[in-house]
């Protein structure tokens, strides 16, 4: 029978219409006299109801229907009995008394069922994906998914933005995670890499005169998986000419704001805050700050300089850092909860955890026999105490005090509810270090890409001080997790050989990874930067979803695995010889479960 409505498209206005409804069976309800089924498609939840006294057949036939079955139903709309009613779902005034139904296909007990609270393993619901993207939250999950693609061309088409494809097929440039590899068929022993970001294509672009660019793409990075990262993922990917980092930070906060207005009805007030990230690391351990809760970390250094405690003399002699956080509450806080806050700290790098108590206006417990009244006076003046504040300090090197905080921080917001679940916290994070240290490789490495300009008052430093320079850099983070990342880019070969150089990247390998990049830039490059969104974390947290494997269609495991179809699995041996590969796994397990 032909569909005339949709399941949630009927309400009191179509009483004494008869309609025609196609979708699975979402319940079956045997009422004693009557049999209830609630019809599901796409758009929504209708009850149908079979009665004997106006078709006997068709109420039997309606005994043999079990949930998840394919049905067409036709009948009559009318309004249900007043205390009947379900005001809490849009067709909740209305039944359709059926007349006539056609199974279009059974369905087998399901291996789970399909509602949203289920205690079921996630490989399970991945094995069978198809049926756990009939569950409401994940079907939701990707409709919102579907309005913020629509809702970003939009955006960016009204702002002179081109959409431009770049290849999915590329040249290998490791520099940074590992490459997924296409063998070539044409070119044995050549290979394609799959983009881990459409990076030197955009800046190519820009050279080309295009001007303002974005396009939603796939990239791809073999590298090991978390809650919040996958194989494969998709970037809202945004590049533009004669800008600087102002313009783009004005063209990300208008897209924000756009995306949250138009597909969650939230305003978000712009222009969006920033962050130094050395404010950032000193204030809340992290430059990925969750700012959903107040609860700052404090720098208490210069409270010690005198100390006679040979615990933070022996910090602050090897230059170290002392800071803690203030807790409200002390009270409440046992000791058996402050030593696990304790291993926490050890968990992360620290080697303890210091700690006293502020109660009737005296310092108590922990560490507060080795304060002298200078230093009580100074804590006292400087955190601002008040009767039953609880402090946890950290002292140990700078990278660490600040980091073990910044993880005890995260802890206390969530055990002591601080976190306000529902907000939307945006901030950006600029003036980020060029370069960093990379002990295994024994050389510096781009913090974000070698590609990012230095500041231009940093650039005397490259040379000498290389970890001094700042980066020309901007990360956008939402609630904790980084939602986007960019820069200026280095529009000369002069000065992008000059990054190379500080990288440890000669110049045979800067040409042979990076060498068309270069030579486009001599031909008359202009100043240009952008930026990439990470869509599948920004519209994890935009749903309030536990993991991105909930906003992605069809995800892999954390062991990068497909359970559904079995991906990676085996090839033929011809594919390998047409491909002239050899596959020698030497003594090594599979690990491809069978």
């Amino acid at each position: 029978m032909e569909r005339t409505h949709h399941c949630g498209a009927l309400n009191a206005s179509h009483q004494n219409k008869t309609v025609v409804l196609n979708g699975w069976v979402n319940k079956w309800r045997d009422h004693g006299g009557l049999i209830f089924i609630d019809i599901r498609d796409r758009y929504g939840i209708t009850q149908v109801v079979f009665s004997p006294e106006l078709n006997n057949d068709l109420y039997e036939a309606s005994k043999k229907l079990r949930t998840e079955f394919v049905v067409s139903v036709k009948g009559d709309v009318r309004r249900r009995p007043d205390e009947a009613l379900n005001l809490e779902m849009p067709t909740g005034e209305i039944e359709v008394v059926a007349s006539e139904l056609e199974v279009l296909n059974a369905a087998k007990t399901t291996p789970f069922e399909i509602m949203d609270e289920i205690d079921v393993h996630e490989e399970l619901r991945l094995k069978y994906r198809y049926l756990d993207l009939r569950r409401q939250k994940l079907k939701t999950n990707l409709i919102i998914r579907s309005r913020v693609y629509q809702s970003v061309r939009q955006y960016l088409t009204d702002q002179q933005f081109l959409e431009i494809e770049t290849p999915v097929l590329m040249k290998s440039t490791p520099e940074g995670a590992r490459d997924f590899l296409v063998p070539s068929r044409n070119y044995p022993g050549r290979f394609y890499a799959l983009p881990q970001s459409p990076q030197t294509y955009k800046q190519i672009l820009m050279v080309a005169g295009f001007d303002r660019y974005f396009q939603i793409v796939k990239c791809f990075r073999d590298e090991d998986l978390r809650r919040d990262r996958q194989p494969e993922f998709t970037q809202i990917d945004i590049e533009m000419s004669f800008i600087n980092e102002q313009d783009v930070k004005k063209i990300a906060g208008g897209l924000i704001a756009h995306l949250f207005s138009e597909v969650l009805n939230v305003d978000i007030y712009l222009p969006i805050p920033q962050l130094s990230f050395k404010q950032a690391i000193e204030t809340y351990g992290t430059d990925k700050p969750d700012l959903r809760f107040d609860l700052p970390i404090q720098t208490i250094t210069d409270c010690f300089a005198e100390t006679s405690f040979q615990v933070f003399q022996s910090v602050l002699e090897n230059k170290g850092s002392i800071a803690c956080l203030k807790l409200s509450g002390a009270s409440r806080i046992s000791r058996k909860q402050i030593d696990k806050y304790v291993d926490e700290a050890k968990k992360w790098g620290a080697k303890g955890l210091a700690h006293f108590k502020y109660q009737n206006s005296q310092f108590n417990g922990g560490i507060s026999k080795f304060l002298n009244n200078s230093e009580k006076t100074m804590l006292r003046e400087k955190l601002h105490l008040e009767d039953d504040d609880l402090i946890l300090i950290v002292a140990d090197r700078y990278d660490i005090t600040y980091h073990v905080l910044g993880e005890i921080r995260l802890l206390l917001g969530l055990e002591y509810n601080m976190v306000h679940k529902e907000q939307f916290k945006f901030v950006w994070i600029v003036d980020f270090p060029l370069l960093e240290y990379d002990e295994e490789e024994g050389r510096h490495v781009a913090r974000h890409h070698p590609f990012t300009s230095p500041l231009t008052e940093d650039m005397h430093l490259l040379d000498n001080h290389p970890q001094q320079v700042r980066a020309r850099a901007y990360d956008l983070v939402l609630n904790g997790s980084e939602i986007a990342g960019g820069s200026i880019r280095i529009h000369t070969r002069e000065q992008q050989q000059k990054m190379f150089t500080s990288l440890n990247i000669d110049k045979n390998e800067a040409n042979s990874k990076f060498g068309f990049l270069m030579e486009s830039l001599e031909y008359g490059a202009p100043p240009h930067g952008g930026i990439a969104f990470g869509l599948d974390r920004l519209v994890m947290i935009m749903t309030h979803s536990e993991t991105i494997r909930d906003v992605i269609a069809f995800p892999k495991t954390t062991s990068a695995l497909s359970l559904m179809d079995e991906a990676p699995s085996p090839i033929s041996q011809r594919q390998l010889d047409e491909l002239k590969l050899k596959i020698d796994l030497k003594n090594e397990e599979e690990q491809i479960p069978k």
